[in-house]
């Protein structure tokens, strides 16, 4: 296998800087000096053409000059220049770089071209890059940050890659103020040469890295993205944040860096197919991340809250309903212990609400450490434990009360920081988070943070970050796919592919399309074709009545609402009626499927299309006449294994009605599988289909049949 090119370039022994300088407002300079300052113990050259030193370091003019070949060299320079400066390190054997230099193809055909000519000149000489685009890499294991931003030397444990580089770096201090802190961070720019998928890989094997965070703009190759995510998430988390599924978001990724976005609903189920967990913000990335990169994995759903006022408590039980955790009523044994150190008053079922009381040896450490070693909570959310922070607030109120004293006196006098508190979620290996509207000007909150125990600065915050854990606890005791082997292309079906296109079709009529998938054993009504009214007849009796009747034609795609359809036909008479009046709205001669017609009060879809960057997709939902207006879908990349078609299922909104509803049976869903699996075999094993929709399945009785099929064809070039 070959290995990782993050590998060397996350780690080298030297490193050269193209445009750094002595001028502080240069952007080169301040890179420069994020690699001089926080810490990097290695050889540092810095290239420039007029200056003999750099930020204390001898300067050299050209990559020729050098003493020895950089393991890394990064360019912050004009565009107009990468192309001979990287062939210049390429010629010496420098193996990795970083192009933070922008103006590629994020600006158009001209930037596209320029991309690729430092791309060949990158494959001539074995070079592997990051960028053009970005703002460079942190790794805190050898205090390495080639950023904009300070970047503080203690080891973190959340590893970063991101498709934007303000997130990487200039965000640095607000993590910094959450105690957040990352092992490895990758900015990727364009994606040029080294991808989203090769920084997930990298991160999934690095030991410092216990969680990953991806921010995703879009993915260019989504068949190798699947197969590296759902290896990773099987033993590391991964939480993303896609911004490119709505138009403004696909426009402004695309100025941005190039990014080929996709739609909404596509990402969705592509991130769950891989065992991702999508969050909705940034900030959501960040804590959510946190949270899994530093809390053991949860054992089970039950959640002991812990509060001194009941707003919070009842906000953060409210939450964990809405997460799928759940918040058990204590014990009446346990409900006793807790009683003994709260007020008369106050609730000791779960939430336990000590209300306003400033007892924080119970509040950090007596009740939560009850909780934790009852055996009936597998997490516990905390929240108003408090000191220096508050105290800070209500001095201007009791200085004249207090003698007047500074503040430095008042908070000697209070109590200290009980540090056992913060021993708590460690001794007891169970997660534990905590809400507090104090930042680290408290105590507390610092001494949580300094301690790997994510602070949020809201009570519904915590919860939400508690039902990340819990999905990724769904995520790691999911059956792993099956090996997926396709069945062998259907001669038949090669054949009414080749003999519609050869007659120039555009799709498949309905019946051939029927015919084709009955080849891969997907269950479709039985039909016959009739050109005339007696074949019409004829076939109704061998169907036996009521039948359909569906004109059939591939220049007729869709049928419902133009009087091409004709349903519940019951007898002879209405039958040449009907055969009648479907001719005369198709406005000339049109053959006539005659179908058997089935009842079933419960109708869905599946299909298939094509995406850019992920290929042929499977999708799955509410079909019939409520598709378009309940939009109940859910998608998955082909093939897919028997687990991707029942987290479908587990997906749409109308899931009820699969199982056992208002005296209907339960579906057989080992047959629905094989429908939805069909679709994507179909897909792959026949490239020339550009779309399948099987609209609707119904349900009849409990067997899913297919009663109207769509295959259309890809265009000829």
């Amino acid at each position: 296998m070959t290995e990782n090119p993050l590998h060397l370039l996350m780690n080298p022994k030297s490193i050269a800087v193209v445009g750094a300088s002595n001028d502080p407002m240069k952007m080169g300079t301040i890179q420069a000096l994020s690699i001089v300052k926080d810490g990097y113990n290695g050889a540092f050259y810095p290239i420039n053409l007029t200056e003999k030193t750099v930020l204390g370091h001898k300067a050299y003019a050209a990559a020729e000059d050098l003493p020895a070949v950089p393991d890394l060299v990064v360019f912050i320079v004009p565009n107009k220049a990468i192309t001979a400066l990287l062939e210049d390190f390429g010629k010496i054997g420098t193996k990795r770089a970083i192009i933070v230099t922008a103006g590629y193809k994020e600006t158009g055909a001209t930037g596209l071209d320029m991309e690729k000519k430092i791309n060949e000149i990158a494959g001539r000489y074995g070079i592997r890059f990051v960028g053009p685009n970005c703002l460079g890499i942190i790794n805190s294991e050898i205090n390495l940050n080639t950023t904009v931003a300070p970047f503080s030397p203690k080891p973190g444990l959340l590893g970063f890659a991101s498709q934007s580089g303000t997130y990487v770096a200039q965000s640095l201090p607000y993590l910094r103020k959450r105690g957040i802190q990352f092992s490895k961070a990758i900015s990727l720019g364009n994606e040029a040469n080294i991808d989203i998928v090769d920084a997930l890989a990298y991160l999934g094997e690095d030991e410092q890295t216990k969680a990953i965070i991806l921010y995703i703009e879009g993915i260019r190759d989504g068949k190798r993205f699947v197969e590296v995510a759902r290896k990773v998430t099987q033993h590391k988390p991964v939480l993303a944040q896609y911004v490119g599924g709505s138009a403004s978001g696909a426009r402004a990724g695309s100025s941005h860096t190039g990014a080929m976005a996709g739609p909404d609903f596509l990402y969705n189920g592509i991130l769950k197919q891989s065992g991702v967990i999508r969050v909705g913000s940034i900030e959501d990335l960040y804590t959510h991340g946190w949270t899994l990169a530093t809390q053991p994995p949860l054992r089970g759903r039950r959640v002991g809250i812990m509060t001194n006022s009941g707003g919070p408590a009842t906000a953060i039980a409210y939450t964990c309903d809405l997460v799928g955790m759940d918040v058990p009523r204590f014990s009446e044994r346990l409900q006793k212990e807790i009683k003994q150190y709260i007020e008369p008053h106050a609730s000791a079922a779960n939430p336990v609400d000590m209300t306003f009381h400033l007892s924080m040896k119970k509040l950090a450490v007596t009740l939560p450490e009850i909780m934790m070693k009852s055996g009936e909570v597998d997490a516990i959310v905390l929240h108003g434990v408090l000191h220096s922070g508050f105290m800070q607030e209500i001095y201007n109120h009791v200085v004249d009360l207090i003698g007047g004293i500074s503040l430095e006196e008042f908070l000697k006098l209070t109590q200290p920081v009980i540090t056992e508190a913060f021993e708590l979620p460690h001794k007891y290996k169970m997660p534990m988070l905590v809400s507090s509207f104090f930042g680290r000007e408290d105590g507390y909150t610092k001494g949580y943070q300094d301690t790997n125990t994510p602070v949020f600065q809201s009570p519904e915050n915590a919860a939400r970050a508690l039902g990340s854990l819990y999905h990724y606890k769904q995520i790691r005791e999911r059956k792993p796919p099956e090996k997926i082997v396709l069945p062998a292309v259907s001669k038949l079906a090669t054949r009414l592919i080749n003999q519609a296109k050869a007659n120039g079709q555009k799709a498949l009529d309905e019946h051939a399309a029927k015919r084709l998938l009955a080849q891969y054993g997907v269950p479709v009504t039985k039909e016959v074709l009739a050109s005339t009214k007696a074949e019409a007849m004829d076939a109704a009796r061998k169907i036996g009545y009521p039948v359909a009747l569906k004109a059939c034609s591939w220049e007729i795609m869709h049928k419902s609402g133009k009087g091409l359809i004709a349903l519940n036909i019951e007898n002879a008479t209405q039958l040449k009626d009907n055969f009648q009046s479907i001719q005369k709205a198709a406005g000339k001669p049109v053959p006539v499927l005659v179908q058997e017609m089935l009842s079933g009060n419960r109708e869905f879809l599946a299909g298939m299309t094509r995406f850019a960057g992920f290929g042929a997709c499977v999708v799955f939902g509410l079909g019939g006449v409520f598709t378009e207006i309940y939009n109940d879908s859910t998608v998955r990349m082909a093939p897919l294994a028997d687990v991707d078609a029942q987290e479908m299922f587990a997906d749409i909104n109308a899931r009820k009605l699969l199982q056992e509803f208002r005296g209907m049976p339960p579906v057989k869903i080992e047959k629905l599988i094989k429908i939805i699996r069909a679709v994507g075999n179909i897909s792959l094993l026949h490239p020339e289909i550009a779309e399948i929709d099987l609209n609707p399945i119904i349900i009849s009785g409990a067997n899913p049949v297919v009663a109207d099929a769509l295959i259309a064809l890809e265009s000829n070039p």
